[in-house]
């Protein structure tokens, strides 16, 4: 359950990565609530491998809480580039984690699926031990033991499977694919949760009322939408939302192997991250993809009424 505020004061919110999915649409959530005030910085404004320009924008700004969406998160283009990969989200984040734990500021940092090697078909708890198969995974985790080490007041939330309707992800490249091919493949043999970066920022923001409120729950946590599915049946559900808007090239999707993908990375066959200790600790529910699917939908064939939407449910 979400608890009420217990006073009308401001909490000041500065958001790396500013132009990330997740950081936009913690943009547009928390523009209304007059409680906050967010401030997001893309690299251009913050960028967090200049350990001195870290600690000379975050001395500036003092916010109340500091979330961090800046990542390297090309997973392919990560084993052809670890040296960026891992500055980026291995000693970004110490920069961020040092300053944090110095200035007593809380960090809530966005993580990964990734750090497991996906052979638990059944999911993975916060306990769980971490295998990374790749670059990526391994910086991330990497990323979140130095948070661990230099702040401790921090929340490391992990996700899998973010979409929307920006950015670089996996419903935006199957729409692009499915314009101009007439067959798309897609892993029936990879199983997860999508979860929407709108769902994601919803999540933070209540995180935040509840520590602001007194809440005493720092860690490690899980979150993704409810429902697992395949690569192969999210394809599936893309395709049959965007049909309601566009007539699309692509007739058939085409059930393959993930490593016949060819792929640089290898990926985890299950991102199913189990989310029982956000709800035991938060009272945080998962929220069905499939309800989060037509409201990117919208935001992408019609933005101005998805925008109107979104002004009258707030």
């Amino acid at each position: 359950m979400m608890k009420e505020w217990v006073d009308a004061e401001t909490i000041t919110i500065v958001v790396t990565g500013g132009d990330s999915q997740v950081a936009q649409d913690l943009v547009a959530l928390a523009a209304k609530d007059k409680h906050f005030k967010l401030i997001a910085l893309d690299q251009a404004k913050l960028d967090i491998t200049q350990p001195e320009t870290v600690r000379r924008v975050i001395d500036e700004l003092m916010p109340d809480y500091l979330i961090n969406t800046a990542a390297f998160n090309r997973v392919d283009a990560a084993e052809q580039n670890p040296e960026l990969c891992y500055r980026v989200n291995r000693d970004g984040v110490k920069n961020l984690a040092d300053i944090c734990g110095e200035l007593s500021i809380p960090l809530i940092h966005l993580s990964t699926d990734h750090v497991f090697d996906g052979h638990y078909a059944s999911g993975y708890a916060e306990g769980d031990d971490v295998s990374p198969l790749g670059v990526f995974g391994d910086s991330k985790y990497q990323g979140e033991q130095l948070i661990r080490q230099f702040c401790s007041r921090h929340i490391i939330l992990r996700v899998s499977w973010v979409f929307s309707d920006r950015g670089d992800n996996h419903l935006l490249r199957t729409l692009t694919k499915a314009r101009t091919a007439s067959e798309i493949e897609a892993a029936d043999d990879r199983q997860g949760c999508p979860t929407s970066s709108a769902d994601v920022a919803r999540v933070i923001l209540a995180m935040i009322q509840q520590l602001q409120n007194g809440a005493d729950s720092w860690g490690t946590y899980h979150y993704c939408g409810a429902e697992v599915t395949t690569r192969y049946r999210f394809t599936e559900a893309i395709l049959a939302a965007a049909r309601q808007y566009e007539a699309l090239r692509a007739e058939k999707i085409v059930p393959v192997s993930k490593t016949e993908l060819n792929s640089e990375a290898e990926r985890p066959a299950s991102s199913v991250l189990k989310c029982k200790k956000i709800l035991a600790h938060f009272g945080i529910r998962q929220r069905p993809w499939r309800n989060e699917l037509p409201a990117v939908m919208r935001a992408i064939y019609q933005p101005d009424e998805a925008t109107a939407l979104q002004d009258k449910a707030s």
